[in-house]
């Protein structure tokens, strides 16, 4: 099948807003590959953690990040043969992460393995770019958000779930600047365009979330299917 008639949804959206779990409940329903672009810019933190490089270094963090040796399977992230799933959750490893994914350099060298995730019968990816730059001609393309203050507090509880001791105050500023920063990045800066349907989690259930996206989807792939008919 043509990489531009593989159905791609393209869920957008700011730290925390509950898009990865959303894009997960969807691909599952829909038998899709699925596709956690912020973690692969979390392995290139981590990986740039691990060997101590020098994170001003845009070429050298390019280099790391096409150089990756990455496994995804079965909801565990595999880096270098070994399982670094939890590692790469940590907050430290996050606001790295968006600091490497404002350089162009770093996005330009995983553009093309974001972009080879779209296989047959479809995608569902979410990020901060993936309707505006990685997947433009999606099927659909979502921007996800929900308040700063929900966000923090989502946050909170899957830390805390975890064992991992948190903070509401330090996990809302932690957000604010990202969103500060993802938003007015030079490069792919996070946006809502103008061809993506907002939907605001903030007052909504996780089902609900997933209900929604599930329609707007059936609700394209019904208006084609009269267009292919007539």
């Amino acid at each position: 099948m043509p990489i531009h008639k593989i159905p791609v949804i393209a869920i957008d959206g700011p730290s925390a807003s509950g898009k990865g779990t959303i894009a997960q409940l969807v691909a599952k329903k829909l038998g899709f590959h699925y596709l956690d672009s912020g973690a692969l810019y979390r392995l290139v933190a981590l990986k740039t953690m691990q060997s101590h490089a020098n994170i001003h270094d845009t070429n050298l963090l390019a280099s790391i990040a096409r150089d990756l040796h990455v496994v995804f399977n079965q909801g565990e992230v595999y880096l270098d043969n070994q399982t670094v799933t939890d590692d790469i959750r940590a907050e430290q490893c996050g606001i790295l992460a968006s600091q490497l994914a404002a350089y162009p350099q770093v996005r330009e060298a995983l553009t093309e393995r974001q972009r080879a995730f779209c296989q047959p019968p479809g995608l569902v990816t979410d990020g901060r770019d993936m309707g505006s730059v990685i997947f433009p001609d999606a099927t659909l393309k979502i921007f996800l958000t929900a308040s700063a203050e929900t966000r923090a507090h989502r946050r909170y509880k899957q830390l805390i779930e975890k064992g991992i001791s948190a903070n509401i105050a330090d996990l809302l500023q932690d957000i604010q600047k990202r969103d500060e920063r993802d938003s007015h990045r030079s490069a792919a800066p996070l946006q809502q365009g103008a061809d993506a349907k907002l939907l605001d989690t903030t007052s909504l259930t996780i089902s609900q979330v997933q209900d929604t996206v599930l329609s707007w989807y059936n609700e394209i792939c019904a208006k084609n299917s009269g267009l292919n008919a007539k």
